[in-house]
């Protein structure tokens, strides 16, 4: 008898059982052993035999009628493996394996999306939680029991839960089994499993076809022993849902992965009760729904009968559908939509060979089963005759858009983003089980998107008033591209509630751009300058004025010296005192200075010739967006970053003897060269050998001696011949005689590269360049720039050389200037700045470093937050798999506040930006939001950005317009900001004018639209 404790099971000897020792006989012992009485042998008579056969014969024979005791067990187990959504991560859960649906859905990707996600921001809210016993079940390798989704698809939602995009794939469905044709339902069932439906059976188990499963075993069989036979198909509608579904690649790859498909489908199908009637219904039209067949270049991957007469016969399923509904008198069209289900029935089998090149074979199989089921009595004579009679025609369509929602350029930019976030493709991220909140606002976005589109005609911009000087002109209307973003700031970070254009393309100007946003970059100087304002304060205002008055301080650094002679006159004062004092310091405008700057001596105007007498301060100057006064700060901003502190340069340049000067002048040659050097990559990186050499004659005026020089360097292993024939190409057969001379005289180790280019009257590093791609055709720039490190020294020697102090000097101070400028990189970046570097010049104040709108909203969400930057948030929620055993939920946590901006410089920015919007600029926004009782205030800017080609007396020779923008950067109130941009790309920005009047006249005409949202609590939570 055995028992069984836990797992452990023991075997306990029976009492009755004869000693194992009572047949053996001892010599030794006196007392004979004890014999048992013989008993008579058990035996089972024909009829006992008989009757355990039948008895056997009819438990069998009942349990295939009735299925009492299998329906019993998998109900039992099916009941035990359960799971619960519980608050935050769960404590144990096991994620779905690598079966296509699975992957499809991104149930098997969940575990990966996680660790991404929480480092983005994100932490999960709910999840899944496994029993013990699921949790078993699905480390044996069993299929979670659930009802499975035969349709999924991304779900973007705006904040208020308003549906803005729908994919769902696979795309056409029948929702129910009822609606379905009945020959469609017949047809399948003729083909797969002809019981499946039978009602008489109500519990029977629609995963074991004991008949086929045996042909099956046995044809494997026969097989394993070397006899040929063919190949029989075991599994049953519900083992191919699971296959399909859940095993590697959708394909049984051994006898264990048999097992578990089985067991799976067993479970599922007694999931819901012991009767399996509606499980098999379920079945059947999941079949329907989902089945694999194959993909096509226009449609993509293609699943179900919907999807398949659409993909690959461009017919219509629900059309289908009806027309095999309908009765007699039976008509062509109804044969084809026969003959088309039937062929994609048979096609499920092999799909790739069928439906591309067995399509031959697939019309014979189509046929001969129609006439299967003709004589049958399946389908009516009439209509199978008209269905055989009908070709097979593979004219596909591609694939339906997805819902395309209420705006374009929000989905688009939330797609995008979970792209990112998720690392998939725009086609893979429409197939996840996934929905997302987005923070937009769907009503106020879907009006300013038409309100956009409507200024593009010529009524529209009529009615918005943009025709005028300095705005735009009848006709220009349809050529100018608008960007808007609002956002809002809430306790979870920077919400964007609107951000879109009136562009149908997908790019994202707002986020993506690199654009010269001109006067804008005002605000960027003024900001850092009230920072270093700030940093003086706390470096000084504790000092006492005795101590102030020895400071040693550079005569450049004009920024410290104006600190420490205001703390000195004003001791203890706050830094709200002093930040207001730094907004009044006066700056000329007069733009007839010359700068050095950028390399060279640059000027600079301003917009109107007016103000070329003024003196205003730096608060007037960001009011009125005068240029030359930003020049002159910016240049103060530089020179405290070279002269201030205990790395300044001022010793640096006054003593000429200092060992830190050779380093420097290192420095710069290394940095020109490079510059030169990409130059010329630009000019000859596209040409062969022989173009090279003619491009580079052709730059300059060419005489035998100079081409001898260069052309000897740049081939330094050509023959006499090669030569001579060159020159006398170039210049004739009068000077013959002089070509061997030449040859000999410059011949590769006559002259090193400083002379060489000197001799020519050519760059040295062009002559390098063009040897070095004589010797390396197939080099790139980088291993150019890396392999002429030691030559870009050579090229300035002169500079350790000569005994011109100034030349030094100058290139000294190219070299404090650039370092000046990462410093203010750094600066920028701490406040949003998206770009990896600025452009080392004062041009910088006015634009030339370029930026992008998100970034200047950034900024100003910084300003009103009083310093603080917050993550700028686009998605608020993410659902994966809901309704699933791997159901994931993440939202954002509060987020953690970064203090980058004193409050106080914040405060007094913000002041300023209101006066732009009251005095400067801006006042044009003052009737349009009077009565909304806000705060307002912003900066504008416009940015003509030119491709500008001087002489070499860097003279003006010719201009031509890349693009023009104007731009306005605000905040509405003290909880909502953006950024508004208009902008004409390419050739035709020349015939434009306008000026950042134009974005604040489109913000007057969208003022209907949004100050109801602003001041009547319009918003999202």
């Amino acid at each position: 008898m055995s028992t069984s404790n836990g797992n452990k099971t023991r075997t306990e000897p029976t009492l009755n059982a004869p000693p194992l020792l009572n047949r053996v006989k001892f010599d030794n012992v006196r007392e004979a052993p004890y014999v048992a009485p013989e008993q008579p042998p058990l035996r089972l008579t024909p009829w006992l035999l008989l009757l355990a056969v039948i008895l056997l014969g009819v438990a069998i024979y009942q349990e295939s009628r009735n299925h009492f005791y299998q329906s019993t067990f998998w109900h039992w187990l099916a009941g035990h493996l359960s799971y619960e959504v519980v608050p935050g991560p769960a404590e144990q859960i096991s994620y779905a394996q690598a079966g296509p649906f699975d992957q499809r859905f991104g149930y098997s990707k969940l575990p990966e999306w996680l660790e991404r996600l929480q480092k983005t921001g994100f932490h999960i809210s709910q999840q899944s939680q496994f029993s013990d016993s699921l949790l078993r079940y699905s480390d044996y390798g069993f299929y979670p029991p659930y009802n499975e989704k035969s349709q999924a698809g991304l779900i973007i939602n705006g904040c208020k839960q308003e549906l803005m995009y729908q994919a769902q794939a696979p795309a056409m469905q029948f929702a129910t089994l009822q609606e379905m044709a009945p020959i469609l339902v017949k047809s399948l069932l003729f083909v797969e499993d002809r019981t499946l439906l039978t009602p008489e059976h109500p519990r029977a188990n629609p995963v074991l076809n004991l008949p086929r499963l045996g042909a099956a075993v046995w044809s494997q069989l026969q097989r394993a022993a070397g006899i040929p036979a063919a190949a029989a198909g075991g599994s049953t509608l519900a083992t191919q849902l699971e296959k399909y579904r859940h095993s590697p690649q959708g394909l049984t790859s051994d006898v264990a992965d048999k097992f578990r498909q089985l067991v799976s489908a067993s479970v599922r199908a007694y999931q819901a009760g012991v009767d399996t009637q509606q499980a098999r219904q379920r079945i059947v039209l999941d079949y329907i729904n989902t089945v694999p067949l194959a993909a096509t270049a226009s449609y993509g991957e293609v699943h179900g009968m919907g999807e398949g007469l659409y993909a690959w016969f461009g017919a219509n399923p629900a059309k289908v559908n009806q027309l095999l509904r309908q009765g007699a008198p039976y008509t062509n069209a109804q044969g084809l939509a026969l003959k088309q289900v039937m062929a994609l029935i048979i096609a499920q089998r092999r799909p790739s060979y069928y439906l591309l090149q067995g399509r031959a074979d697939l019309e014979q199989l189509s046929s001969r089963y129609l006439n299967l089921m003709q004589q049958q009595g399946i389908v009516p004579a009439e209509l199978a005759t008209k269905a055989i009679q009908q070709k097979l025609s593979f004219n596909g369509q591609a694939a339906p858009a997805a819902l395309p929602g209420t705006d374009f350029k929000a989905t688009t930019m939330v797609r995008s983003r979970l792209s990112q976030l998720l690392n998939q493709s725009l086609y893979q991220l429409d197939r996840l089980d996934l929905s997302s909140q987005t923070t937009i606002h769907n009503q106020l976005q879907r009006d300013i998107s038409q309100h956009l589109h409507k200024l593009n005609n010529y009524s529209g911009a009529e009615q918005a008033g943009l025709f005028a000087d300095r705005l735009l002109s009848p006709g220009q209307q349809s050529k100018v591209r608008y960007s808007f973003t609002l956002y809002q700031s809430t306790d979870n970070g920077n919400k964007v509630r609107v951000q879109t254009d009136n562009t149908d393309q997908p790019f994202d100007m707002n986020d993506s751009s690199k654009l010269e946003l001109g006067s804008t970059a005002k605000l960027r100087v003024l900001v850092s300058y009230l920072q270093i304002v700030a940093e003086l304060h706390r470096l000084y205002a504790e000092e006492s004025a005795e101590t102030l008055r020895f400071l040693e301080l550079a005569p450049q650094d004009n920024l410290t010296s104006w600190a420490v002679s205001y703390l000195s006159e004003y001791p203890g004062v706050s830094l709200d005192t002093m930040l207001q004092a730094a907004l009044q310091r006066q700056y000329s405008a007069n733009p007839k200075e010359s700068f050095y700057t950028g390399g060279g001596l640059h000027t600079f105007s301003n917009f109107r010739k007016e103000e070329d007498r003024l003196n205003p301060t730096i608060a007037e100057a960001l009011q009125q967006s005068i240029n030359l006064p930003f020049v002159r700060l910016l240049q103060d901003m530089v020179n405290y970053s070279i002269y201030h502190g205990e790395n300044s340069s001022y010793q640096l340049l006054a003593d000429d003897d200092n060992p830190r000067r050779e380093q420097y002048l290192r420095r710069f040659a290394d940095r020109e060269g490079t510059t030169f050097l990409r130059r010329f990559w630009q000019k000859y990186k596209d040409s062969n050998a022989e173009q090279r050499l003619q491009l580079y004659i052709a730059s300059g005026r060419q005489t035998p001696e100079r081409l001898a020089v260069a052309y000897l360097y740049i081939n330094p292993n050509s023959t006499l011949a090669q030569f001579s024939e060159l020159m006398q190409q170039q210049f004739g057969t009068s000077e013959k005689s002089n070509w061997p001379k030449l040859y000999d005289k410059y011949q590769p180790d006559a002259f090193n590269l400083p002379d060489r280019a000197y001799l020519s009257r050519s760059h040295p590093l062009e002559l390098w360049l063009l040897a070095y791609l004589q010797q390396t055709p197939d080099a790139s720039l980088q291993s150019a720039i890396a392999d002429s490190s030691a030559k870009r020294q050579e090229v300035y020697q002169w500079l350790f050389k000569t005994r011109f102090r100034s030349a030094r000097d100058n290139r000294i101070r190219n070299m404090l200037e650039i370092e000046a400028f990462w410093d203010l990189h750094q600066r920028w970046q701490r406040l949003g700045y998206p770009f990896d570097y600025l452009v080392p010049s004062l041009a910088t104040a006015l634009g030339s470093s370029g930026d992008r709108p998100a970034a200047l909203a950034e900024l100003i969400g910084i300003i009103i937050n009083n310093g603080k930057r917050v993550p700028t948030i686009r998605i608020d929620k993410l659902a994966f798999a809901t309704d699933t055993p791997f159901q994931t939920h993440f939202e954002r946590p509060l987020p953690q506040a970064q203090q980058v901006l004193d409050p106080e410089v914040a405060a007094a920015v913000r002041t300023v930006l209101q006066q732009v919007a009251t005095d400067g600029t801006a006042r044009r926004l003052q009737p349009a939001y009077a009565n909304s009782q806000l705060a307002i205030g912003g900066k504008t800017g416009t940015g003509d950005n030119r491709l500008v080609q001087l002489n070499a007396r860097g003279q003006h020779v010719s201009s031509k317009a890349l693009n023009r923008t104007a731009t306005f950067a605000f905040y509405l109130g003290y909880q909502h900001f953006g950024v508004l941009t208009a902008y004409v790309p390419d050739a035709d920005a020349e015939q434009f004018r306008f000026t950042s009047a134009l974005p604040l006249q489109v913000m007057n005409s969208m003022a209907p639209l949004l100050v109801p949202y602003l001041t009547e609590g319009g918003w999202c939570n």
